[in-house]
């Protein structure tokens, strides 16, 4: 856990178009909160790939996933101060993701209720959501700052091209828990969302 030298990033936020004129004009984002939300309760955001936020609000609109249903697809922009990030990019963001996990672990041994599971989908990850929310509940326990935003890597998606270690969906994604944290919000000009 740390709060990073360099803490401004932009992140893209795949939506509806008319969800996108409400964001620019100042409403707040909408905390997504489902069981399976890959870094836990938040505001999701993709790190410096406005093209893969225009996919997931594409993906959103010919598939029957979620609540979501859009329409149009967009997406917006946003600067956001990462603050105090958990950073599962890093070794100590892993160790405590793992302390998380054994103490997750042994509540449902004493306890005797199964742990959530991730899907074989990939995209439902109950057991992921379950450790991060126990980060959150063991440093409010222990009278910690709250985590400001959660950052990790997902490699998805077919392999670039035979035996590739590259993959193409592979992205970095933001949730945001502390709004405050998103400092302002942008429309995303129409030559940044070209795939090429």
């Amino acid at each position: 856990m740390h709060t990073l030298t360099t803490s401004f990033v932009l992140g893209y936020h795949g939506c509806g178009a008319s969800v996108a004129d409400r964001l620019v004009a100042g409403e707040d984002f909408k905390k997504s909160t489902n069981a399976y939300d890959w870094l836990g309760p938040g505001i999701y955001f993709w790190e410096s790939n406005p093209v893969r936020g225009i996919q997931f609000a594409e993906e959103l609109k010919s598939s029957e996933r979620g609540r979501t249903r859009i329409r149009k697809p967009a997406v917006v922009g946003a600067a956001i101060d990462l603050g105090l990030c958990l950073d599962l990019t890093t070794a100590a963001g892993i160790a405590q993701l793992k302390i998380a996990y054994d103490e997750l672990l042994s509540i449902s041994a004493k306890a005797k209720f199964e742990l959530p599971q991730n899907h074989s989908d990939g995209l439902r990850r109950n057991l992921d959501c379950a450790v991060i929310e126990m980060l959150h509940r063991i440093r409010g326990d222990a009278g910690e700052a709250p985590v400001d935003t959660v950052r990790g890597i997902f490699i998805e998606g077919e392999r670039i091209y035979p035996t590739s270690g590259f993959f193409q969906k592979t992205h970095v994604q933001i949730c945001v828990c502390n709004p405050d944290m998103i400092k302002g919000v942008f429309r995303v000009p129409d030559s940044q969302l070209r795939r090429s």
